[in-house]
């Protein structure tokens, strides 16, 4: 064979090749013309019916590939997800979780102080870290520091409004929200919380009032007693009290409207205890429209449900049954659900500046982000998760400097893995101890009982100085004793706050994959989360808008235009302009008794001086005792 002659071109045997020498051992040995060269032909012929054969086959096989493949770019499902930057076809689930008040600090001193708890090395973090796609600006209409109101309707309409406003934007108009419009689009939909039903964030997703403040309005919102009817099918949490007419025990309602009944003459089941949670066997045995209203107003601090396990569910169980409840309700729909997902509390740990139940809080809503994970793994549905908080409450640091001096480099998880308890809950105590047993007793006594019982058993505290105890005693009108507790626990952990109220840093979203939700990988106003919502559920949140505002209860009156949202504004309140510097940097007294509920927008401007008080800001460090134990 020449060098220029083709590869492939057949050549005739060599009398070296295997072929000939083959054929002339078998005359040798035989005497006989051997037939090698007939059954090698036999053999070519087989191998080649063999090859074609696996041709066919290997051509079958890619033809079924791509015919997966495509099924899978259709149904939004490839290698367990959609194509990066675009979304399921057909039927999907959406599941939004919103971690109220978490901020950036938050998951640090979260991680640190669960690697501290459990001997963890540095790399064991937290399941929220491994899907931190972004952040989230969080400035309002009417402030850099929002509300959680605010914040929340941004998520449910995905437009700016005022502090204080639920779902209705500056112009006093109601906007159609992403609940409503999944919806009518077919959906089903749930809520899920661990403060009450009619707080802030969940009240922007199935209501329309005029201020947050109206939870009673609200209740009557969330059952389908306004224009769009029920939304909602599935509600779980606490506020128990606006639901009971004020003629009832545990009604904290201003009239005496049965909400209850009201819902189940609209149809909706009714649970109002851990008993009936348990019978709905984790979502299995739940019965549509649910309205589930575990506790009387806030389910407790997960630092201290934990041991009321048997009267209040945990975040994570109302999440799985939740889930399960929606996923069985939509099996055979050719639509799947949305729902909003709370981690309520964690804002009014950060309200209160109670370090130790802050991190309990932000371990149970990581569970429930794990648990959510899960059930998207194992759903047949295709699904997403994006969650992100409203805003950071406290401004937290994971440092404090307790010296004029060079401060140390140093905060300590110890000091909260030894509280059992909340400084809610030692309040709470501490109050019933000095309205009874201890309105008698001596003042010895009463420090002595206070160091042991509150300090010692609940805080894990052993080197309280007496001059704190007795501000537990009398703590003053400005200064609840929860207060005090926090930061004598803060103190001894080194643990900063700079306010009782929330901060305008930016806050983290995580989903259950970056290439799920591309449209929130980076840094984004907060109105894109909720726009991001109703673009992967194909919702026209403009339609529910337009439906909303057709609805006017009194069309000749301008001020009461949408009456059925509510006593209107007042005229001092600012909606759309960031308010400016008065000139009036001073310490103002209180009004009335802090509390970790927002105040309305204004009146919250007067309200924060608190954090500035004089008793707290003359203590020296060595009547704080703060020297970690």
């Amino acid at each position: 064979m020449s060098r220029n002659d083709p590869l492939l071109v057949q050549r005739p045997s060599s009398d070296h090749s295997p072929e000939r020498s083959d054929a002339e051992e078998d005359a040798l040995l035989t005497g006989e013309r051997t037939r090698r060269s007939e059954s090698r032909r036999g053999a070519t012929f087989w191998r080649e019916v063999g090859l074609f054969s696996w041709a066919l086959i290997a051509t079958a096989a890619v033809i079924v590939l791509a015919v997966v493949y495509q099924h899978g770019q259709s149904t939004g499902r490839r290698e367990g997800r959609w194509a990066p930057g675009e979304k399921p076809e057909g039927k999907r689930n959406l599941v939004f979780m919103v971690s109220d008040g978490m901020g950036p600090t938050s998951l640090s001193m979260t991680r640190s102080f669960r690697q501290f708890q459990k001997d963890l090395p540095i790399d064991d973090i937290l399941v929220l870290d491994k899907h931190h796609i972004g952040q989230s600006r969080t400035r309002s209409s009417s402030s850099l520091i929002t509300d959680s109101a605010a914040g929340a309707t941004a998520f449910s309409c995905g437009k700016k409004s005022y502090n204080g406003a639920i779902s209705v934007l500056p112009d006093h108009s109601p906007c159609g929200t992403v609940l409503e419009a999944a919806k009518a689009a077919g959906y089903m939909t749930g809520l899920v919380v661990t403060t009450r039903i009619t707080d802030a964030t969940p009240a922007c997703f199935s209501s329309h009032v005029n201020m947050r403040s109206y939870e009673d309005l609200i209740a009557e919102h969330q059952v389908g007693e306004y224009p769009l009817g029920r939304q909602v099918d599935l509600i779980l949490g606490g506020g128990r009290c606006h639901f009971l007419p004020n003629s009832t025990s545990g009604s904290c309602r201003g009239d005496d409207k049965d909400i209850v009944q009201l819902a189940k003459s609209k149809g909706f089941s009714y649970i109002d205890n851990r008993d009936g949670f348990d019978e709905l066997k984790l979502g299995s045995a739940a019965q549509l429209p649910l309205l589930g209203l575990v506790a009387e107003k806030d389910i407790p601090f997960e630092i201290d449900r934990r041991f009321e396990n048997d009267v209040y569910p945990s975040l994570e169980e109302m999440a799985r049954t939740a889930l399960k409840a929606l996923s069985d309700a939509t099996r055979n729909s050719d639509k799947g659900f949305f729902i909003m997902i709370e981690g309520s509390r964690i804002d009014h740990a950060g309200h209160g500046n109670d370090p130790a139940a802050q991190v309990h809080e932000v371990l149970a809503y990581d569970r429930a982000f794990a648990a959510v994970l899960e059930f998207l793994e194992n759903d047949s549905t295709p699904g997403v998760l994006v969650s992100t908080s409203d805003h950071e409450t406290g401004g937290l640091a994971a440092a404090r400097q307790l010296h004029e001096s060079y401060p140390d480099y140093k905060w300590f998880p110890g000091v909260l893995a030894n509280a059992s308890h909340s400084s809610e809950h030692l309040e709470a105590k501490l109050h019933d101890y000095l309205d009874n047993e201890g309105n008698s007793a001596s003042a010895d006594k009463k420090r002595a009982y206070i160091r042991r019982e509150f300090l010692e058993k609940g805080l894990g505290i052993f080197d309280a100085q007496d001059s704190e105890i007795d501000r537990l005693i009398n703590p003053g009108d400005q200064v609840p004793a929860a207060y005090v507790f926090a930061d004598i626990i803060s103190r001894r952990a080194q643990i900063g706050w700079a306010t009782h109220g929330h901060s305008a840093a930016d806050v983290n979203i995580y989903a259950s994959s970056p290439h799920d939700v591309l449209d929130l990988v980076g840094n984004h106003e907060n109105i894109e989360v909720g726009q991001f919502l109703a673009k992967y559920l194909d919702l026209d949140l403009g339609e529910i808008t337009r439906k909303l505002r057709d609805t006017e209860t009194k069309p000749h009156a301008a001020s009461e235009r949408y009456a059925w949202m509510g006593e209107p504004l007042a005229d001092e309140v600012v909606v759309d302009e960031l308010d400016t510097y008065h000139g009036d940097f001073k310490k103002r007294s209180l009004e009335s008794k802090p509390s970790h509920e927002d105040a309305e927008p204004r009146l919250r401007l007067e309200r924060h001086s608190w954090l500035t008080f004089d008793s707290f800001s003359q203590m020296t460090d060595d009547e704080f005792g703060h020297h970690p134990t």
